[in-house]
């Protein structure tokens, strides 16, 4: 089992910055992908940004690309998702996810496990 911990959410003006993190613990594993997807009230879950295991590929949501920066620590077992110019459209719960595997999938389908969320409010 892989347990995700998600944490850096909360209030900010639009055209702010947050910096939200993903802690992993149990059987993790650097080789292991990681995403970030994120959901509004009353919108399904979409992808926001993944990397690949050892972090050598990312990918992200158009919505987000040039905005949003996903990293990686390996040595800390800690994924990074760094949000600057932030709009109130990017109001939405966000969710960090692993699979045993190294390539991002965009498909929240994929993921085998998942955080329990951290909330991030922009306020216009």
């Amino acid at each position: 089992q892989v347990q995700l911990v998600e944490s850096g959410g909360g209030l900010v003006q639009a055209g702010g910055s947050l910096r939200l993190s993903c802690a992993a613990s149990g059987r993790t594993s650097s080789t292991y992908a990681v995403a970030w997807f994120r959901q509004a009230p009353e919108k399904e879950r979409e992808f926001v940004a993944g990397i690949s295991g050892g972090g050598i590929f990312t990918n992200s949501a158009g919505a987000v690309k040039g905005r949003f920066t996903i990293s990686r620590d390996n040595a800390k077992n800690t994924v990074y998702l760094q949000m600057n110019s932030l709009k109130p459209e990017d109001t939405a719960d966000y969710y960090c996810a692993t699979r045993p595997f190294a390539v991002v999938e965009n498909a929240a389908s994929k993921y085998d496990y998942w955080g329990q969320g951290t909330q991030v409010t922009v306020s216009s």
